[in-house]
């Protein structure tokens, strides 16, 4: 029986109904009255599990889950060992570099060296700033980064951006993008190469349904 993760938040509805497509169905983890972390789809050929999407790829590189879905911003910040697959064309977002709108910087080489950048996407920022040859301190945050730049932590912050509409309510603005992003289907490398539990089919028949969704 293959097992797929499943990520917590906004990829849910999307990665559920894309199962769905190819004879997949997780929906139960919709059900606001759910509380089971793991369940089997409705046919019993597959089960999933319900986990924070930042830990899709431990479930997946540990060999817990088979398959998973999770942000390509989360497998930039990780680089776990797993298969990346195939963009699931959902999910769209971008992790970009923003200041406060009434800050006189308008590109990431226009902040100060040694400054403080504040983000929860510490790996992808520092090594951002290590391409720019620009020295700056990441501050870890974990919760509403918006606040670095507000009250005056950090000059900068690093986070994912989709409409923007945090950032423009929060008087702080874009000034460099780092990467797009969207989901990706990912697989444990041994399961992938071995094909267990007809992989292969399943894998095709997501492929085939990201370009000719039903």
């Amino acid at each position: 029986m293959i097992t797929v993760a499943l990520p917590k938040g906004a990829l849910l509805k999307d990665s559920i109904r894309l199962l769905q497509s190819v004879g997949l169905d997780f929906s139960a983890f919709l059900d606001s009255s759910n509380r089971q972390l793991q369940i089997q789809d409705s046919n019993n050929i597959a089960k999933a599990l319900l986990v924070r999407a930042q830990d899709v790829p431990v479930y997946v590189e540990y060999g817990q889950a088979q398959l998973g879905i999770v942000g390509y911003d989360v497998l930039r910040e990780k680089k776990p060992k797993v298969a990346n697959l195939a963009d699931l064309k959902f999910g769209s977002c971008r992790l970009s570099v923003a200041v406060k709108a009434s800050s006189p910087y308008r590109s990431a080489l226009e902040l100060p060296a040694h400054g403080r950048v504040a983000s929860k996407f510490v790996n992808c920022a520092r090594e951002y700033f290590e391409n720019l040859d620009l020295p700056v301190e990441i501050i870890t945050l974990y919760g509403s980064v918006e606040l670095g730049p507000i009250t005056g932590m950090s000059e900068a912050i690093v986070d994912l951006v989709s409409t923007g509409r945090t950032l423009q309510e929060n008087g702080l603005i874009e000034i460099e993008t780092l990467f797009e992003s969207t989901a990706r289907l990912i697989a444990h490398p041994l399961s992938y190469r071995l094909n267990s539990g007809n992989f292969y089919q399943y894998i095709e028949q997501i492929r085939t349904a990201i370009v000719s969704p039903v």
